[in-house]
């Protein structure tokens, strides 16, 4: 990769991609939220430990920059079927979530999706904000209050209950799509009453698609479990026609793009083992971007990770032949 490329990676600070996603095609992220300011702090996060748990909405970013970041991007031929804002922390807790996609619409017909929580749902300011994308697509782990604990250990103020009821009141006033994500953890959410549970709560919010997805990257604590393909085919059966299977248990083929930054990224472990955040602060990309790359690699078994000390370090394996 040239000089000249990485010089004009380095003016990316908002925007990250566009890369390959199960759930959107060729999806733009927008990162708009500091890793990790969240609501929730969930067991399987791939971004890890939540560094800050609040429900406090704020101007993290500057809006404008991120903008005219974009609009940069979109005069170099940027193609993408969503632009998408998700990113290292819930957007929703930005408080200018609203004018940022409206100043995205205003400069690209590029279909604007949300991820998120849905914890802050309940509001109805937030509600606001993200009736304004084409597509939101929030979650909803658990069935009840123990579960809920277990698996997202919310902020103090949140409950399952607040959570679901923010989603029905979502849902009755939003006419977009909202696409519900449910992520399996393998012996916490996936015994029979649970999945009851889990049903009932969709039924309540009735979303146009639900998507189950579960561990195939690294997560914020060890030991979490992966639930197998035909196991989540199973649950997805038992909750309905409205469900598909987005986790990503097999490699893809990946553009040029993509190749040369994993190369990058694998060039940077044969150094050294690092952190997630090494990985972005070398290379100057976001969490979202490095987990993409990390995990192609861990699914080629070119790299291992190793906990030691509290952080998850990746390292290449030596029994690679890369």
């Amino acid at each position: 990769m040239s000089k000249r490329t990485h010089r004009g990676r380095d003016k990316t600070k908002y925007l990250y991609g566009p890369v390959p996603s199960r759930r959107l095609g060729r999806s733009l992220g927008v990162d708009i939220v500091p890793a990790k300011v969240c609501t929730l702090d969930c067991v399987y996060c791939q971004i890890g430990r939540t560094a800050e748990k609040t429900i406090e909405r704020k101007n993290y970013t500057d809006i404008e920059a991120v903008l005219a970041e974009l609009k940069e991007r979109l005069a170099g031929g940027l193609k993408a079927d969503f632009i998408t804002i998700s990113g290292s922390g819930e957007p929703t807790l930005h408080s200018q979530l609203g004018e940022l996609i409206d100043g995205i619409k205003k400069i690209t017909d590029i279909s604007v999706a949300l991820i998120t929580n849905g914890t802050l749902l309940d509001r109805p300011d937030v509600r606001a904000d993200c009736s304004k994308a084409d597509v939101v697509l929030p979650s909803l782990d658990a069935g009840d209050e123990q579960t809920f604990q277990r698996i997202n250990r919310p902020h103090n103020n949140i409950s399952i209950e607040k959570l679901i009821s923010g989603l029905c009141a979502f849902r009755n006033e939003y006419t977009g799509q909202i696409w519900l994500e449910v992520f399996f953890v393998e012996g916490m959410n996936t015994d029979s009453e649970q999945i009851s549970k889990i049903k009932d709560a969709i039924d309540r919010v009735s979303p146009d698609k639900v998507q189950l997805n579960t561990a195939v990257r690294p997560t914020a604590e060890p030991n979490i479990k992966s639930v197998e393909a035909e196991k989540l085919r199973s649950i997805a059966d038992r909750l309905g026609g409205k469900c598909e299977v987005v986790a990503d248990y097999l490699p893809r083929h990946w553009d040029e793009h993509f190749e040369s930054k994993a190369e990058d990224v694998l060039s940077m472990l044969k150094r050294r083992p690092c952190t997630l955040d090494d990985v972005c602060r070398g290379l100057n990309i976001s969490h979202n971007e490095a987990l993409k790359y990390i995990t192609h690699l861990k699914q080629q078994s070119v790299i291992d990770s190793e906990e030691k000390g509290g952080a998850i370090f990746f390292k290449t394996n030596p029994a690679s032949k890369e």
